[in-house]
């Protein structure tokens, strides 16, 4: 099955929130009272209760200020770095595209918190009982609340009205990013997505630097799992080794003790 991907153009992007609303709605999820000040509109960061935000920013473009706006929600990578690290498997990599997370399986280490480069996960800390949040695509693994499954877009595609998100296989938004960079000299000469973490299945093209947004341009583009990888690979051996260690010195010891009992029956003899 080809992973499913979403093509971001922030340069269409009207900062209605449309998207932000939507998603709230599918997941059931509670709204919360805005607050402002001169630069941002909060809540300006995903949390417990908001999977997808809008940020707005003033910038500089051609020695004017400009406000652009971005959605920003868990990149949904291949090789996720969360679901590498989560030993419980209560995040999962499906074949259509979405990682996904099962709070049945969580046992609460955030792990995955520390693992993602972007910064995604995040914890309910006001909750009794608090679990991961983070965006899921839309999917439902049990496929009754499965949006990608019945052949829909997900909500906050399906809502967008300036067609800033575009929905379909991650090779052809890919393509359709490109030609829209190489036909207009406006954009970035970069799809941020394409390679970042070994690349990701939201994908971004823009007229304004990536940074301006805070998105992260240091990421490896080296898959983070395959790090781990190359230390983990030798768990099997290291063990093994230590074993062996263990079991000369303890040979050893007890060795050293029967030879230090027996002289000490020839002395009392």
């Amino acid at each position: 099955m080809l992973s499913k991907s979403v093509l971001v153009d922030l340069t269409r992007c009207t900062g209605c929130k449309a998207c932000q609303t939507a998603c709230k709605q599918w997941n059931d999820l509670p709204a919360v009272i805005p607050e402002f000040d001169n630069n941002l509109t909060f809540p300006n960061k995903t949390d417990g209760n908001t999977y997808t935000v809008v940020q707005h920013r003033v910038t500089e473009k051609d020695g004017q200020d400009v406000m652009r706006f971005a959605k920003m929600q868990c990149l949904h990578c291949l090789e996720p770095a969360c679901a590498s690290a989560c030993f419980a498997k209560a995040l999962q990599k499906t074949p259509e595209g979405p990682v996904v997370y099962n709070p049945e399986l969580c046992v609460g280490c955030r792990y995955c918190m520390l693992a993602c480069p972007f910064g995604v996960p995040k914890y309910e800390w006001d909750e009794v009982f608090p679990l991961v949040a983070k965006c899921q695509f839309c999917f439902d693994p049990n496929g009754k609340y499965d949006r990608l499954g019945h052949g829909q877009k997900p909500a906050c595609v399906d809502t967008c009205p300036n067609g800033t998100l575009e929905f379909g296989e991650r090779d052809e938004m890919l393509k359709e990013a490109w030609r829209r960079i190489n036909s207009d000299p406006k954009y970035v000469k970069h799809v941020y997505g394409e390679k970042e973490a070994g690349g990701t299945n939201w994908l971004y093209i823009s007229d304004v630097p990536f940074e301006t947004f805070g998105f992260r341009t240091d990421v490896t583009e080296r898959p983070l799992p395959e790090y781990t990888h190359d230390y983990l690979k030798w768990t099997p051996a290291v063990i093994a080794a230590w074993g062996g260690l263990l079991t000369l010195m303890y040979f050893y010891t007890k060795r050293r003790g029967e030879v230090a009992q027996d002289q000490g029956k020839n002395i009392g003899a």
